[in-house]
């Protein structure tokens, strides 16, 4: 007998929709002698037959779904066609020599991600079924990229988020075959980092803001500038880059500040760009005090939500930062303000940044909208594949 799920009558909204996810309350019946971490078919209630992917009855996400209204004949050769694809769409889009090569849904391999910094690969594994396929999608991935005469010498596991709990796995850490030393060197349109893929924050670099902070950097020729939750001052150093005649930087972990100041004097910057281990929300009055302002503030904090319930404190908290960093500014100056989270819809979102300018008294001028980088894309269906919000305004006194 086929090992199969059957989806209740009036359910399977989301996959559906477009999404790969099935929850455990829209299954009326499993069938077969089933384990968890196996791929299985998946039916409608009516037996029409709408794809195969992977179980874990551990997890409210009981179904993962790899492909749609396809059986899959070969699993190997299915990781190497989805690993090949996601590379070539790399390949014509983004710069490759750091970028997001597999983006778990989004590529069609849910559950993992895994971003590629030079002649490394920095994985992380949040699902059971993926999980059991990991290896062999890192042996895909080296394969596809030596084609194409890039060599990974090293692999680093960065599996420690809470959700592997959800799925009744334990958070892991440590280097997948030989070990290497664990801090990287990158260069990001024209600017140097170091990457330590151990120890920073989930893979050791936030890739999907490289355009941003191009776009941003642009507005900073001759600029004062203030960049928040600066993490290792890619936003701070991509200004210098552009001719900032000032920056700072403020952050409040001290494991961040000090990579970022370490990659200022890296790229020669240490006389322009400064770093603040502090609190920003602690820190913004206090400027606002002293009377500071700035041509440029950035502004790119943590998400502020992870979940519907969590919406309107996070509103809360994105006006609160929007209208401080608005009260820094001169007039006409720019803000570059954005979020991480996909509960922060965009309309939600301009809304709220628009309330805060409200609040102090200031007009908005939008002058770009923008999302992740391309090596992290978005899926129409797929809500979890979008979640970054970029936005630049240049702000105006009340006229």
């Amino acid at each position: 007998m086929e090992k199969q799920a059957v989806i209740k009558k009036g359910e399977g909204r989301y996959l559906k929709k477009g999404g790969l996810w099935l929850y455990d309350n829209e299954i009326d019946e499993l069938r077969g002698d089933i384990k968890d971490g196996d791929i299985i078919e998946v039916v409608d209630h009516d037996g029409y037959f709408m794809g195969m992917g992977f179980i874990n009855r551990a997890s409210k996400i009981i179904i993962r779904m790899l492909t749609r209204r396809t059986r899959i004949d070969d699993i190997d050769s299915l990781i190497k066609e989805r690993v090949t694809d996601a590379w070539n769409h790399r390949k014509r889009v983004a710069d490759i020599s750091s970028c997001r090569l597999i983006f778990a849904e989004a590529d069609y391999l849910p559950g993992i991600v895994i971003d590629k910094f030079e002649d490394i690969l920095v994985v992380e594994s949040l699902a059971l079924g993926i999980d059991l396929l990991k290896n062999r999608i890192i042996s895909a991935a080296k394969e596809v990229l030596a084609e194409d005469g890039i060599h990974i010498r090293g692999v680093f596991e960065r599996s420690e988020s809470n959700l592997r709990r959800h799925e009744g796995m334990k958070p892991f850490k440590g280097f997948i075959g030989a070990e290497f030393d664990n801090e990287i060197k990158i260069t990001e349109n024209g600017v140097k980092y170091i990457v330590d893929v151990m120890d920073g924050q989930k893979t050791g670099f936030f890739l999907d803001q490289k355009y941003n902070r191009q776009a941003a950097g642009r507005l900073c020729k001759g600029a004062k500038v203030l960049d928040c939750f600066t993490h290792t001052g890619s936003f701070a150093l991509n200004a210098a880059f552009c001719g900032a005649e000032s920056v700072l930087g403020l952050d409040i972990s001290q494991f961040a500040i000090d990579t970022a100041k370490r990659n200022a004097v890296l790229n020669g910057f240490e006389n322009r760009v400064s770093f603040l281990c502090t609190d920003v929300f602690e820190e913004l009055p206090r400027l606002i005090e002293a009377g500071e302002k700035y041509d440029v503030v950035i502004l790119d904090p943590p998400a502020f939500t992870k979940s519907k319930d969590s919406v309107k404190n996070a509103v809360k908290g994105y006006k609160e930062i929007n209208l401080r960093g608005m009260k820094l500014l001169r007039d006409k100056g720019y803000l570059c303000t954005c979020t991480c989270s996909h509960f922060m819809d965009s309309t939600l979102f301009l809304d709220t940044v628009y309330k805060a300018a409200k609040d102090t008294h200031k007009r908005l001028r939008l002058v770009e909208q923008r999302t992740q980088s391309p090596d992290h894309p978005i899926v129409l269906g797929m809500d979890e594949s979008s979640y970054l919000k970029f936005l630049i305004f240049q702000v105006y006194e009340e006229i």
